[in-house]
This record gives C-alpha cells, structure tokens and sequence, in this order.
C-alpha cells in the first residue's frame, strides 16, 4: 500500500496530509517554539540592564535551535513511513526540515519543496492530491 504525504510547515505549525488508497487523513503539530525569545530583567525605563539580568543572544539562539530541533524531532515521527514526501511553506523551516531529513536518510523518500503562502487544510489536501495525481 502506497502512502504519500504532502506537508506545510513554518515554525509555528506542521500541516500533515497523508494521502492512501483508502483516503486521506489530515493532522497538525503544533511548536513551542518562541520566534522572539523573551529577556528578562528591568524595563529601560527603571535604568540601565545589567549584564547578568539578559541572557546573551548566543544563549537565546541555542534556545531557539534546541526548540526547533525537537519540533522537528516530532515532524519527522509523523512521517517517517511515507513512501513519497512534498514538502511545502512559506519561510524557512521547508528547507530546515529537509536537511533533517537528508541527516536521517530519509531524503531519498522528498518529491518536492515548493514555496508556497500560508493554506488552509482544505487548499494543502487539493494541492497533495493533485501532485500525486500527475
């Protein structure tokens, strides 16, 4: 049984459509992932920032990195046993979660990554459905 996957993501969600010869299925992952990370500490307004009350900005991107990565993690779980992979999105993340899937030897399994603006879940099904069509 064949099973083919289109997918949307950003860094904020995962829009998975799994297409089988018994029909398609469409679920979500949601990220934790905080774009702008939060510093903590006084406000400008109370004086100037001490320099152990703001993490530094290398700290703040292993955050962000590590945030990521387990956003991934997860992505890559849910898809893992597809037989064919489009990925699709508006940012970045297409290309980020293609290279961790290249690292997990899954690369081989990617029939496409398309640029593409923000989708409903009805536009991402007919979008898999019609490349898979061809």
């Amino acid at each position: 049984m064949s099973k083919q996957l289109g997918l949307w993501i950003d860094h904020r969600k995962a829009t998975i459509v799994t297409v089988t010869e018994n029909g398609e299925a469409i679920s979500e992952i949601l990220s934790d992932v905080e774009k702008q990370l939060r510093r903590s500490g006084d406000s400008p307004l109370k004086g100037p920032y001490e320099a152990l009350q703001v993490p530094a900005d290398d700290s703040r991107q292993r955050t962000l990195t590590a945030e990521l990565n387990t956003y991934y993690d997860e992505v890559i779980g849910q898809i893992r046993d597809a037989d064919s992979i489009l990925i699709m999105g508006p940012g970045a993340a297409k290309h980020e979660l293609q290279k961790r899937l290249d690292e997990n030897h899954l690369g081989e399994k990617i029939v496409g990554v398309e640029t593409v603006d923000n989708l409903t879940e009805p536009q991402i099904a007919a979008r898999v459905r019609q490349r898979f069509a061809q």
